[in-house]
């Protein structure tokens, strides 16, 4: 499939699963959920959606409740979507934004300590 095409789509998906989460969902926990991105495969026959949760608990129960809810998640987005055959979804835990806080932090330290000096 064409690459512009499958960014589109991807994009789209990341804006329908955000709102169906938002507003769609009657659970706590499905509203402290952010999408951070989306990979479709090319023939698109799964997509993986990458999020991130302001929530207390641990990420692997995160994304087991998450998992848990896709496939009432894939059947509102299947609703929204204009496409012949709606992905199967899987999330996965974004830890991509807790990597980037640890390294500034780290350089927050470095540069503290060079001040020190």
């Amino acid at each position: 499939m064409n690459q512009i095409k499958l960014k589109r789509i991807e994009s789209q998906i990341v804006k329908e699963v955000s709102d169906i989460l938002l507003n769609e969902t009657n659970d706590d926990l499905m509203k402290t959920v952010t999408i951070t991105g989306c990979e479709v495969a090319s023939d698109l026959s799964y997509a993986k959606i990458y999020f991130t949760s302001i929530s207390d608990m641990e990420n692997k129960e995160i994304e087991a409740e998450m998992e848990e809810a896709s496939s009432y998640i894939r059947m509102k987005l299947a609703d929204q979507i204009e496409l012949r055959h709606t992905p199967k979804l899987r999330f996965i835990y974004d830890t991509s934004i807790a990597y980037g806080e640890k390294i500034e932090r780290i350089i927050r330290e470095i540069n503290e300590e060079k001040d020190e000096n």
